[in-house]
C-alpha cells in the first residue's frame, strides 16, 4: 500500500489526462452495458414477428419490423462509442504510463548521479542497471495493464448489477451472492504471486550483475581460465531464476481458469433460474438473453482484475526495488549543478588536514589522527604500500567519501562548508583508471570545459603529446569513440584524460598514478607538461615509481593510514627509514 501511495503521487500530476481516461472508460464500459439490453430487445420483437402472420414478417414497415432495426441501429452506435472511447483510454493510459516512466526513470539517473561512493562500490554495477532499467519496464507494463483495464472492470461490475437488478431481483442476488468465491480466489493468488516475483526480480538482477562482470573483465576471465567456473555459477543462477520464474508463472495463471469455474458456475445459475422465469410467464426470452450477457459482463471483469491484480503484483514488487534506490541516502551538502553559484574566487591552495580519522567499514579504522598542512603551490608525493591509504586519502580530499573524524581545510574553509560542485570545481584529477564517454575525440577532450575551443581543446592534446597518436585516427579529432575507448591503446586512453586536466588549467592538480599504463619515453615528455601545469598550483601526487616524484616539495610515506615520514627525496634518503627501503627495494641490483 505504500508503493501504491507514492504511485498515486506521480499520477497526480497528470490529473487532468487521468479525469479524461475515467471518462472515456466509464463511456466505454456505459455503451457496452447497454448494448445487450437492446439486443434483448430486438429478440423479443423478433418473437413477436414469428408469432405474427407471415405477411407482416416481411413487411418492413410494420411496428414491429421497425422495432427490430432501431433497436440493432442503437446497438451498432454504442458498439462504436464502446471502440472510440476505448481507443482514447488507451492512447491516453500510454501517455501517461510512459511519462510516469519517464520521470521515475529520471529521478534514478539523477540519483545515481548524486549518489555516495559508497554505496556504487557495495553494489554490482549490473544490480543498479537492472532497477534502473528492467525493473522499471516491468512497472509500466503492470501500470499500463492496470490502467487499461481497471477503470472499465469497476464500472462494468456495479453497472451490469444494477441492470440486473432492474430486470430480475432474484436471479440478481444469486450473482451477487456467489461473488465473494471470485475475491478469496484472487486474494489467495495475489499474495503467493507478490513474493514470487519479488524472488524473480531480485535473482534476475543478481543475474545481470555477473553477465556484467563477465562481460566487463573478459580478458581477465580468459586469462585465468575461468570460463567454467563463471559457467558454474551462471548455470546456479541461472536454475534458481528458472525455479522461481516457473512459480511466479504457475501463481500467476491460476487466476484465469479458477475465476473462469466461477463464472462458469454463475453463468448456469442465471440460466437455469432465468429459464424458470420464463416458464413461469416472469421474464421474456429476450431479456433472458440479456442477462445471460450480463452474467458474462458481470464475470469477466472479475478474469481481467485478477489477473491485474497479478501484473500489479509484479508492478509492484518491481517498484518496491526502485523506490528503496530512490529512497537510498544521497551526498550530504549536494545541490543540483544547476542550483550552485559559479565561484570565481581565486584559490590559493592552502590545504589542511586535522586530526582526520576514516573508516570504509564500521570498527576497522583505516586512517586515524592524520594531520597534514601543505602551502600553497607546494607538490606533495604521497607513497607507501598497497592498501596504506594513499588513494583514499584523495577520495577525502575530494569528498569522495566523507571523513569520519577530524576536518579538512582549503584556504581555511572546511570542505563541509562548500558544496560538492564547488569542491571539485576547484581540482583538476586524472585517475589512473580511465574513463572514455561515448562521442568524438573532441568531446572527451572538452568534459572539463565544454565552452573552450577546438583549438584550445588541440593545443592542450598537443602539450600532453597526444596530437600525433589522434591525427593518426580515421577522423582525427572528430573520430567517434564507444563507451569502452574501442581502437584505443590503455596509454592513448590515459592520454586523452590527461589532456582533459591540461585543458582545465585546473586551481589545484591530484594525480592518482596517472602516467602508470604510458610509456617512459611519453612519461618524461608528459612529466615536463605536468611541472609546467603544476608550477604555482599545490598539487597532489600519487605514485609507485618513486622515480617520477623525487623533485616533490613533501613526499608524504604512508603506513596503515598513517604518515610515518615527511620531507623531500634527499632528507628522507638521509634518514635510512621506510622511505629508503621502498627506494632501495625498486632500484637495488640483483
Amino acid at each position: 500500500m505504500k508503493n501504491l501511495g507514492r504511485i498515486l503521487k506521480y499520477l497526480k500530476k497528470n490529473i487532468w489526462l487521468m479525469a479524461l481516461s475515467i471518462i472515456c472508460a466509464a463511456a466505454s464500459a456505459v455503451s457496452a452495458l447497454f448494448i445487450p439490453y437492446f439486443i434483448g430487445n430486438a429478440i423479443d420483437s423478433i418473437a413477436l414477428l414469428v408469432s405474427e402472420d407471415t405477411t407482416n414478417v416481411i413487411d418492413s414497415v410494420s411496428p414491429v419490423m421497425q422495432s427490430v432495426i432501431t433497436n440493432l441501429l442503437y446497438t451498432a452506435v454504442l458498439v462504436l462509442v464502446s471502440a472510440v472511447c476505448l481507443q482514447l483510454m488507451s492512447i491516453i493510459n500510454n501517455k501517461v504510463t510512459y511519462k510516469v516512466v519517464g520521470e521515475i526513470r529520471s529521478e534514478a539517473f539523477a540519483k545515481i548521479q548524486r549518489m555516495p561512493l559508497g554505496y556504487i562500490d557495495r553494489h554490482p554495477t549490473g544490480e543498479i542497471v537492472s532497477k534502473v532499467i528492467t525493473d522499471v519496464e516491468q512497472f509500466a507494463d503492470g501500470l499500463l495493464l492496470g490502467f487499461s483495464q481497471f477503470f472499465t472492470s469497476i464500472i462494468t461490475i456495479v453497472g451490469t448489477l444494477i441492470l440486473m437488478l432492474s430486470i430480475d431481483v432474484k436471479v440478481a442476488l444469486l450473482v451477487l451472492v456467489l461473488t465473494p468465491l471470485s475475491f478469496f480466489v484472487a486474494k489467495f493468488i495475489s499474495k503467493h504471486t507478490y513474493d514470487m516475483f519479488k524472488l524473480q526480480s531480485e535473482t534476475r538482477a543478481e543475474q545481470t550483475a555477473l553477465i556484467d562482470e563477465m562481460i566487463g573483465n573478459a580478458k581477465v576471465v580468459k586469462s585465468f581460465s575461468h570460463e567454467d567456473e563463471a559457467l558454474e555459477k551462471f548455470d546456479e543462477i541461472n536454475e534458481r531464476l528458472k525455479v522461481c520464474s516457473l512459480k511466479a508463472v504457475f501463481y500467476s495463471s491460476l487466476p484465469n481458469p479458477s475465476t473462469r469455474f466461477v463464472n462458469a458456475v454463475v453463468y448456469a445459475v442465471v440460466a437455469l433460474a432465468g429459464g424458470y422465469s420464463v416458464v413461469a410467464g416472469r421474464l421474456s426470452i429476450g431479456m433472458l438473453s440479456t442477462l445471460l450477457c450480463y452474467a458474462n459482463q458481470y464475470t469477466k471483469p472479475f478474469n481481467e482484475i485478477t489477473g491485474v491484480i497479478t501484473e500489479l503484483q509484479n508492478a509492484l514488487a518491481c517498484a518496491d526495488r526502485i523506490f528503496s534506490f530512490l529512497d537510498e541516502d544521497i551526498e550530504s551538502n549536494s545541490r543540483v549543478l544547476e542550483d550552485v553559484p559559479q565561484n570565481d574566487t581565486k584559490v590559493e591552495g592552502l590545504v589542511n588536514m586535522k586530526d582526520v580519522a576514516f573508516s570504509y567499514v564500521k570498527d576497522k579504522p583505516l586512517i586515524e589522527g592524520l594531520n597534514l598542512d601543505v602551502k600553497p603551490g607546494q607538490n606533495v608525493a604521497i607513497v607507501g604500500p598497497t592498501g596504506c591509504g594513499k588513494t583514499t586519502l584523495i577520495n577525502l580530499l575530494m569528498r569522495f567519501y566523507d571523513v569520519t573524524g577530524g576536518d579538512i581545510l582549503i584556504d581555511g574553509t572546511s570542505i563541509k562548508d562548500m558544496t560538492r560542485h564547488e569542491l571539485r570545481s576547484k581540482f583538476g584529477m586524472v585517475l589512473q583508471e580511465t574513463w572514455i564517454k561515448q562521442g568524438t575525440v573532441l568531446d572527451n577532450i572538452l568534459i572539463g570545459k565544454p565552452d573552450a575551443t577546438r583549438e584550445e581543446a588541440i593545443a592542450a592534446a598537443k602539450e600532453v603529446h597526444a596530437h600525433g597518436f589522434i591525427k593518426r585516427l580515421p577522423q582525427g579529432y572528430d573520430t567517434v569513440l564507444d563507451e569502452q575507448g574501442s581502437g584505443l591503446s590503455v596509454g592513448q586512453k590515459q592520454l586523452l584524460c590527461i589532456a582533459r586536466v591540461m585543458l582545465m588549467q585546473p586551481s589545484m592538480l591530484i594525480l592518482d598514478e596517472a602516467t602508470s599504463n604510458i610509456d617512459t619515453r611519453t612519461e618524461l615528455m608528459i612529466s615536463r607538461a605536468f611541472n609546467k601545469l603544476m608550477e604555482e598550483r599545490t598539487s597532489f601526487v600519487v605514485a609507485h615509481r618513486l622515480s617520477t616524484i623525487k623533485n616533490a616539495d613533501i613526499i608524504l610515506v604512508m603506513k596503515d593510514g598513517h604518515i610515518i615520514e615527511q620531507g623531500n627525496h634527499e632528507s628522507l634518503l638521509s634518514k635510512g627509514g621506510f622511505y629508503k627501503e621502498l627506494y632501495m627495494s625498486q632500484y637495488q641490483q640483483t
